[in-house]
């Protein structure tokens, strides 16, 4: 898998076909994207559209809470892989824990286990699982999760769940690396790309606030996952491989860690709150 990623959350159907489009002919080889995005079919024209060899291309997709438990699962492959036009899916994650109806996890797990040994995909994985969520799922099914995707920025570090993947041999997926959905409008932060600290890094470096997150990120052993719909933001974002931070920027970039999530609270997952079908292919 890429060291970086090309993410499309958040981006809306008639506009993800363009931006993967961009993000491929930049140089990015690994687009994620999701069920619940609802735009699973743009990224599939935008591959179409390429002229890549499939081999060239790592596709990473996630199943929504709503098709858990053994045989939807199953069935929510079938319908993100017809979507994206793919006959087998590089990376498929379950999108949350679902902690209270943990049974349905375990049976979705136990169905990407099943397609895992199949062939129809070549790695599984989770997505915004805590340490608690890690430790249930694994002691019901056979195979650790390869990724754990979750949110992972400069004012939202999420140190426990980093060292429980790193415990258990799981890379931590950073969704949100720039801190893009947290602008802390409480008055105590404002946007990380503002921040003065990662502003002075990037000064000494001839790069941008964005381009040291990411940085940051890769330095550290996590893979990142960006996101933008601008052609000129989605080359810069992947213009990070030619300088390193020290060890004294990073532990810098590390202490402004706040502690406050952007996203919602993995526990706080439900289906009767964030339940949505997912379209048939």
């Amino acid at each position: 898998m890429p060291a970086l990623g090309f993410g499309v959350f958040q981006t809306p159907p008639d506009e993800t076909r363009a931006a993967v489009e961009a993000a491929l002919a930049i140089g990015y080889r690994h687009i994620d994207t999701a069920a619940a995005y609802l735009n699973e079919r743009g990224v599939g024209e935008a591959i179409r559209r390429s002229g890549l060899d499939r081999p060239e291309l790592f596709v990473e997709t996630k199943v929504w809470i709503t098709d858990y438990g053994y045989d939807q699962t199953l069935h929510a492959f079938d319908k993100s892989a017809g979507k994206l036009g793919i006959d087998q899916i590089d990376l498929l994650i379950l999108h949350q824990a679902l902690p209270g109806e943990f049974d349905l996890t375990i049976g979705a797990h136990q169905a990407l286990e099943r397609l895992l040994a199949d062939g129809k995909v070549r790695a599984i994985g989770v997505s915004n699982f805590m340490p608690d969520h890690l430790s249930r799922l694994m002691a019901a099914t056979s195979v650790v999760p390869a990724v754990n995707q979750i949110e992972v920025h400069p004012y939202f570090r999420q140190s426990e769940v980093l060292a429980a993947d790193t415990q258990h041999g799981i890379l931590s997926q950073a969704w949100s690396p720039i801190g893009g959905i947290t602008f802390y409008r409480d008055g105590a932060h404002g946007s990380t790309l503002g921040d003065a600290a990662i502003k002075e890094i990037a000064a000494a470096h001839a790069k941008t606030p964005a381009q040291v997150m990411l940085r940051w990120h890769l330095q550290h052993g996590r893979q990142a996952i960006p996101k933008s719909v601008t052609p000129s933001r989605i080359a810069e974002n992947f213009d990070i491989f030619d300088f390193d931070l020290s060890a004294d920027e990073l532990a810098s970039i590390d202490a402004l860690d706040t502690g406050v999530r952007g996203g919602p609270e993995p526990e706080q997952i439900t289906r009767e709150n964030f339940g949505r079908q997912i379209p048939e292919a």
